[in-house]
């Protein structure tokens, strides 16, 4: 990485030269800055944000955003609030809960941690890579150019061959280049707010459940440590729940007599706060000439649970490896879109006929008397339901392998 004079780049302040500017410190944008990094790439990473931050998320972390954090180097004892967890207990709209439990020494398949202390544990891995980080910088503009793109922040300018846009549903990259979607707003919307004191199972196991009124979408409280929890909700947009109607119906939720002997005397940590959840992966631009979108500046969401963290960790390596991978800017960007979709469409899609059938009780409660049905069924719910392999396995032939449905977790004791 170097600086150009004033002459080269027009402007007052020497702009910095780099291989890849990546917009947006989350998951997807530190993955992909690891990722280049350590294949000798110079990476300045740009974000508005001052880390630790807190980010609006349910916090959980599937087996497959396991396996991501596993690859890239991190150690979860580097995550002070990092928790496992081994239990689901899962309620349908009939009231009938059914216990779906993870496989025990066999690694992890799901976990908990607070984003503000995750998303700094990245950040730390990015830098220590090599990545140049800058916090507290907002990005004004975004150019593509036939060799690459110039950013434009407050704080200068940043030439590089290549940008990966990390910046969020409503990403300022994506506007700049004039591939947004006006009043796009999501697919999904999100509340939370985290509890301390909860009841030991609460600290203890993830829990869900599917009120009538809330499908398709639920209710979840996933634990910390310390005796903590991450309680929320998630609706679809459109559907029974309206968006602005959220603040009321938590509050009827908490006063619930099942919410009440889940949480006991729990108290409220911090105001409750909602976010939208983008979930369109097969129905998005996914790059420009020389940008790669990535997490939910992708709209990479699961849109049956509404987990992101796994898919916004794949999207970043895979933007990383597309880009080291080499070639013409059309390859490179050609070779992102084609993994991205041969990794998350058609799983996707099979969370769209899902949520779907989720719609209405009677579904919802099929579904879960269906999975719950034997011993066998439960394991293997709890493996899906925390992606422990892909959504639509058994309609795509080309990822059949030997112990597709029976692999370990990730961080297997050695």
């Amino acid at each position: 990485m170097h600086e150009l004079s004033d002459e080269a780049t027009g402007g007052d302040t020497p702009a910095v030269r780099t291989d890849v500017v990546v917009v947006g410190a989350g998951p997807a944008g530190s993955a992909a800055a690891i990722e280049l990094a350590r294949a000798g790439l110079d990476v300045v990473v740009v974000d508005r944000a001052v880390f630790p931050r807190d980010k609006i998320c349910g916090d959980g972390l599937t087996t497959g955003a396991l396996r991501q954090l596993e690859q890239l180097g991190l150690d979860p004892g580097a995550v002070a609030s990092w928790q496992d967890a081994t239990d689901c207990w899962v309620t349908s709209p009939s009231d009938v809960t059914v216990h779906f439990p993870l496989p025990r020494g066999q690694g992890r398949f799901a976990a908990v941690a607070r984003r503000r202390d995750l998303d700094a544990a990245l950040v730390d891995l990015a830098r220590g890579a090599g990545a140049v980080v800058r916090e507290g910088e907002t990005v004004t503009g975004t150019v593509e150019t036939g060799t690459g793109v110039i950013l434009t922040t407050d704080a200068g300018r940043i030439e590089a061959r290549w940008c990966v846009a990390a910046d969020g549903v409503w990403s300022p990259v994506r506007k700049h280049l004039g591939l947004q979607r006006p009043g796009y707003r999501g697919e999904w919307h999100a509340f939370r707010q985290y509890f301390r004191g909860v009841t030991p199972s609460a600290a203890q196991d993830l829990h869900v459940r599917f009120d009538a009124d809330l499908l398709p979408g639920y209710f979840w409280s996933f634990p910390l440590p310390d005796g903590g929890a991450n309680v929320g909700f998630g609706v679809q947009r459109g559907g029974k729940v309206a968006v602005g109607d959220m603040g009321a119906l938590w509050r009827d939720l908490l006063s619930r007599p099942w919410a009440r002997e889940l949480l006991g005397d729990a108290v409220p940590e911090g105001p409750h706060r909602a976010w939208p959840i983008p979930a369109r992966i097969d129905d998005i631009e996914l790059t420009g000439t020389r940008t790669m979108f990535v997490g939910d500046a992708a709209a990479a969401c699961d849109t049956l649970t509404g987990e992101g963290i796994g898919q916004a960790l794949l999207t970043g390596r895979r933007a990383a490896e597309a880009v080291i991978a080499g070639g013409p800017s059309g390859e490179v960007v050609g070779r992102y879109r084609s993994t991205v979709s041969a990794d998350l469409v058609a799983d996707h899609r099979m969370s769209v006929l899902l949520v779907r059938a989720m719609r209405h009780r009677k579904g919802a409660r099929t579904a879960i008397r269906v999975a719950g049905a034997t011993p066998w069924t439960r394991r293997n719910f709890a493996r899906w339901l925390f992606e422990d392999y892909p959504r639509a396995v058994v309609a795509t032939p080309r990822r059949w392998r030997q112990g597709v449905l029976s692999s370990p977790g990730a961080y297997v004791p050695a």
